[in-house]
């Protein structure tokens, strides 16, 4: 009987599948979970949630010497099961940047160059100027065709949400939002 080419490759590959499986043995999946472990010996290790969108993935921290040595995706975690977009595996590069402000810097009106202010200064101004928007800009009736309404609205300031909100964030932004009279009230995914 001849052996045609359609049987010598199918014979072929099954004698190749076998010799790997062979030589495997299970060595290379044992000796990638030890480099993984050893990878990561010794350093600190945390939970947390990616702060890119708001599906809430699970992120594994790894910290050495207070510094993020790695970010993984959190095998745990029942959102995402360890695995990550390309934003949430880049992460590390937005937490290890020399450009990353840490600090509030301000810019007076007119200034040329920027000065280092204290976060309880920069949380202060944000709620004075807010104020002032509020009383300056109140709207407390509108008059439409001889008829007075009451509306209640800052027409000052306007409010926008983020993806990276969660749905409970952006209930508690809409909420104050309100109790500031903000009538012009986004969403990022709207805009």
């Amino acid at each position: 009987m001849g052996v045609s080419r359609r049987n010598f490759l199918k014979g072929s590959a099954i004698v190749a599948g076998a010799a790997g499986v062979a030589a495997l043995n299970g060595k290379p999946a044992q000796a990638e979970y030890e480099a993984a472990e050893l990878r990561i010996k010794g350093l600190q290790h945390t939970t947390t949630i990616c702060p890119y969108c708001a599906v809430g993935c699970g992120l594994v921290v790894h910290v050495k010497n207070g510094k993020v040595v790695n970010i993984e995706g959190d095998a745990e975690h029942p959102i995402n099961n360890g695995s990550l977009c390309a934003k949430g595996a880049a992460l590390i590069q937005v937490v290890n940047n020399d450009l990353r402000l840490t600090k509030v810097q301000y810019r007076a009106p007119k200034s040329d160059k920027w000065e280092e202010k204290s976060w309880d200064w920069a949380i202060e101004r944000i709620a004075r100027l807010m104020k002032e928007s509020r009383d300056n800009n109140f709207v407390k009736q509108e008059t439409i065709k001889g008829k007075t309404y009451t509306v209640n609205r800052n027409e000052g300031m306007a409010m926008i949400g983020a993806a990276a909100l969660d749905n409970e964030e952006c209930y508690l932004l809409g909420k104050f939002a309100r109790a500031m009279g903000v009538g012009y009230l986004e969403h990022q995914a709207r805009i």
